[in-house]
């Protein structure tokens, strides 16, 4: 997916919202386990066809599919197929956090994009340059480069400031990165628990899309992530995964799911039409 397709399908949803589809196994309503031999996959199911038309996105986070072994592998390519067959506007990400040495980023590349056909892979840029750029050399495939997380541990090394020249580990990886790809081609975490910082990251990457996870249950604000974080044209994929997709435990589960992104849609609406970026 192109950049300019992505943007036609925010302005057409009026939505800028990705769905994370963390499927636990150990948190999904205790009906489907009596309803289907496949209840995971039924879950990803209702939710997706629950709020396909309020969203522009969904991520799968890999760890929760990897963690039930190979029948994990095998929902997730079902639910990635799913959303291809049925829903062929989604951007997909899989949240993978990959990166490692130039051979071995070829091979994940491959998996991610041969044969899974996600639109984009979260990369983790620690090791550099040679493990990042393999998968940059898929026509309309995105990065999702890991800057600045929400998580409490990103205080460890991303806002390490250098002694000479003053910029932080995350301010770098942005300005270093750019070298490696494009807007065309890579988006940047940034988590919505950061979101006053967004100011610093639009000075270095004022084009590019961002992927804000952290609204919701982590806590993050939509208003000050739009405040900070929007361009002129959206730059803003924001996640919401658990306030989503276990807004409720009954078999009303899916309406639940629906009425939560309905939501946070109409408020990205409002946003985008004071922005200017969609009619009112």
């Amino acid at each position: 997916m192109t950049r300019a397709e992505l943007f036609e399908n925010i302005q057409r949803k009026q939505s800028f919202l990705c769905v994370g589809l963390d499927t636990d196994v150990t948190k999904i309503p205790e009906h489907l386990f009596d309803e289907s031999d496949d209840a995971i996959f039924a879950f990803n199911k209702a939710i997706i066809d629950a709020t396909a038309d309020l969203c522009v996105a969904y991520k799968p986070n890999l760890a929760f599919y990897e963690s039930i072994g190979l029948e994990g592998w095998e929902i997730l390519d079902r639910t990635v197929e799913y959303i291809r067959t049925n829903y062929p506007d989604q951007f997909i990400i899989a949240d993978a956090k990959r990166g490692d040495i130039g051979n071995t980023s070829a091979l994940y590349a491959r998996a991610f994009f041969g044969n899974m056909d996600f639109d984009s892979v979260t990369v983790a840029p620690y090791m550099g340059e040679d493990s990042v750029k393999p998968f940059l050399t898929y026509e309309n495939k995105w990065v999702t480069l890991l800057a600045l997380t929400s998580n409490k541990g990103a205080f460890d090394f991303q806002l390490m400031r250098d002694a000479e020249s003053g910029e932080r580990l995350f301010e770098k990886v942005l300005r270093t990165s750019q070298t490696w790809g494009n807007a065309d081609n890579m988006m940047y975490v940034v988590g919505a628990t950061k979101a006053s910082m967004l100011t610093d990251v639009r000075a270095i990457v004022p084009d590019h899309f961002l992927l804000v996870p952290g609204i919701g249950a982590q806590g993050g604000s939509l208003q000050e992530v739009c405040e900070y974080g929007l361009n002129d044209h959206c730059g803003l994929l924001v996640n919401s995964s658990r306030a989503i997709i276990y807004a409720d435990n009954t078999p009303a589960y899916a309406e639940a799911a629906r009425k939560e992104a309905r939501r946070v849609q109409q408020e990205m609406a409002t946003v985008l039409k004071a922005k200017g970026l969609i009619e009112a």
